[in-house]
């Protein structure tokens, strides 16, 4: 499982359609399963499933029927086991008679992943699949995704969430087109210099813009009501911070020395281009 990870614009979407063949690249070049995507294209369609950002199926058309009319594209002739499989697999069993346009967001999602899987591909890409669904069904997409790894399915994602990207086993982050680092996700966090210290005070942003230019701090960042401070020592220099801090009326209420975390990492990495 590989998660392309990295803000709006960065690329990722574009990254994901030309390895799909579905655009050519301007340079560089890419092999899925050995073919070309600009040669080979029709090739690589036959192995790999592809889940957009937008929900693309038929509104007007049924669960079943949505599934029957890929399994028709892939020239899948004995599919009804295999829909049946991908409806329990998925839990949409009971709404199968509904139409794709009254569908959750979340079932949406279940059902674009069920006619993506009728072909049995080699290779899932599936770009920002949790993007706008509740958390409960986010939770459950997961599973599915834990369950068709355990099959056998290489899956590539993109994501803008860095905790989704701490399930992949191997991470690129991205930005501007490019690629700052790409590995396992702990060979990624121990690039991170430094000690972090997670602080919790009162009137944060004001916090955030007296510590940034102190010498002691090599970096601060923010996270809604935490700051997350980047020292050298933190045995040496948190008295200086909290002295400081004390000088401008900002108590401290909670501290600690967290481990770093994707997220870290990818802010550190973004601020320092």
């Amino acid at each position: 499982m590989f998660g392309l990870v990295g803000p709006d614009g960065a690329g990722k979407t574009t990254t994901i359609r030309m390895l799909c063949g579905l655009i050519k690249p301007t340079s560089g070049g890419a092999k899925i399963l050995g073919y070309d995507p600009n040669r080979q294209g029709e090739e690589i369609k036959k192995n790999i499933g592809y889940l957009s950002q937008k929900f693309s199926l038929y509104g007007d058309l049924t669960i079943d029927e949505n599934i029957e009319f890929f399994a028709e594209i892939h020239r899948i002739k004995d599919y009804k086991k295999r829909r049946d499989e991908l409806l329990e697999f998925t839990r949409l069993a009971p709404f199968r008679r509904r139409l794709a346009e009254k569908l959750s967001g979340g079932m949406k999602q279940k059902l674009a992943l069920a006619c993506t899987l009728i072909h049995t591909p080699r290779i899932l890409f599936l770009d920002e699949p949790t993007t706008g669904v509740d958390p409960v069904s986010r939770r459950d997409f997961w599973k599915i995704l834990s369950n068709i790894y355990k099959a056998g399915i290489t899956i590539v994602m993109t994501t803008p969430y860095l905790d989704e990207a701490e399930r992949c086993s191997r991470v690129g982050l991205m930005n501007r087109g490019s690629l700052m680092a790409c590995d396992a996700p702990p060979n990624i966090k121990a690039l991170m210099r430094g000690i972090i210290i997670e602080i919790v005070c009162e009137k944060i942003r004001q916090a955030f813009r007296v510590l940034k230019p102190l010498a002691e701090v090599l970096e601060v960042q923010l996270f809604g009501d935490r700051l997350n401070i980047v020292v050298e020592d933190e045995k040496k220099d948190f008295p200086r911070i909290r002295s400081v801090l004390q000088q401008q009326d900002i108590e401290i209420m909670a501290w600690r020395v967290i481990p770093p975390s994707l997220e870290n990492v990818f802010i550190s990495m973004m601020t320092s281009q």
